[in-house]
């Protein structure tokens, strides 16, 4: 009998396969903080009780990425501890805040396979959600991961690719139970820009950078409780093809996030994951700049004082984003870009 765990390679996984992950994790102010000093996020609802609650929530609940780091963390020791790269997100939202206190949990489901054409690694997308002790979902997502096979040589399964939404539909949104955005005061952002201010193409240069330290982001991945050997292990890393320890591609969202304070800062929840890509990695050292488009606007059903904005955000490392093009004139995405994030956050409306 084993005592130590190697992780799962692609041959290890199974379609239908559940997977029950270990290690519940309760949620403190402590994580909130150390999150808020890690990315310089300046969103206030989940820096201030008194936003939140003008808001109609409770109190402050935690960054909705730092609930999704979390949830995240909890799968990787069964999922991408073996894996070269985290490929891509779909169909993901987000539901019952979580607020210092929770206990997480996650379970996923595997829900497509397919080997690579070099029979060395295959892809392996799992659907996984994320509940609270009370049972209550947090957080669903479906991902993509590429998983390195134990034995070269093993036969792969049949290949099936799940057939995933483009877009998680704006009637699919959650909406906190109380939340409000009567009364909205922009004076918590400084921002007088609402959801009405906004329209489809506006593209949106979030001007500021940051540097990703060595240290920062090695205490970023160890507070999302990501075990991943491509994160940490920098003698294993140096014989790699990139030579270096990778920066979790979670943390580079969340620092987009941060970014996108300065044009977005209104936009006080994610409320859905459309879909996104890690294009290329980032390594300690790299600045990130990012800049996001308007894609859709959506009113609510039934609400005249929240909206819905999808957005594709781009985080590009050591290229400011003024005059960014998405892709090359080929079409080709271009060597700076490291993020391609497609989602709905929700943003208070003019009365």
């Amino acid at each position: 009998m084993d005592k130590a765990r190697s992780g799962n390679f692609f041959e290890d996984f199974r379609l239908g396969q559940r997977l029950e992950h270990p290690v519940p994790r309760t949620a403190t102010a402590g994580d909130a903080a150390l999150h808020l000093a890690l990315t310089g996020s300046r969103f206030p609802v989940p820096c201030a009780d008194t936003a939140a609650r003008a808001l109609g929530l409770k109190a402050a609940p935690l960054d909705d990425w730092l609930a999704f780091h979390l949830v995240f963390g909890r799968t990787v020791a069964d999922i991408s501890l073996n894996a070269l790269a985290n490929l891509g997100y779909a169909e993901g939202r987000f539901g019952e805040p979580v607020y210092p206190g929770d206990t997480l949990r996650a379970v996923s489901e595997v829900i497509g396979l397919r080997e690579a054409s070099n029979r060395q690694a295959g892809v392996v997308y799992v659907r996984t959600t994320g509940t609270n002790q009370a049972g209550a979902v947090v957080l669903e997502y479906v991902r993509w991961v590429l998983v390195n096979k134990r034995d070269h040589a093993a036969p792969a399964p049949e290949a099936v690719v799940p057939k995933l939404a483009p877009a998680v539909a704006p009637a699919d949104l959650i909406v906190p139970e109380g939340m409000t955005g009567r009364g909205y005061d922009t004076g918590l952002t400084g921002s007088p820009a609402l959801w009405d201010d906004y329209r489809a193409g506006e593209r949106i240069d979030h001007v500021d950078g940051a540097t990703v330290e060595e240290a920062e982001h090695q205490m970023a991945t160890r507070l999302y409780q990501n075990p991943a050997k491509v994160h940490f292990d920098r003698h294993r890393q140096a014989q790699s093809k990139l030579g270096r320890r990778l920066i979790y591609g979670g943390h580079v969202i969340s620092i987009a996030r941060a970014l996108s304070f300065n044009g977005l800062a209104n936009a006080v929840r994610v409320a859905a994951i459309n879909g996104g890509r890690h294009v290329a990695p980032c390594t300690a050292g790299d600045t990130l700049y990012a800049w996001s488009e308007v894609l859709e606007k959506a009113p609510l059903a039934g609400r005249d004082d929240l909206g819905a904005l999808r957005l594709r955000t781009v985080a590009a490392k050591d290229h400011p984003c003024s005059d960014f093009p998405l892709r090359d004139a080929e079409g080709k995405d271009h060597p700076a870009v490291l993020l391609d994030l497609d989602t709905w956050v929700l943003m208070p409306r003019r009365a």
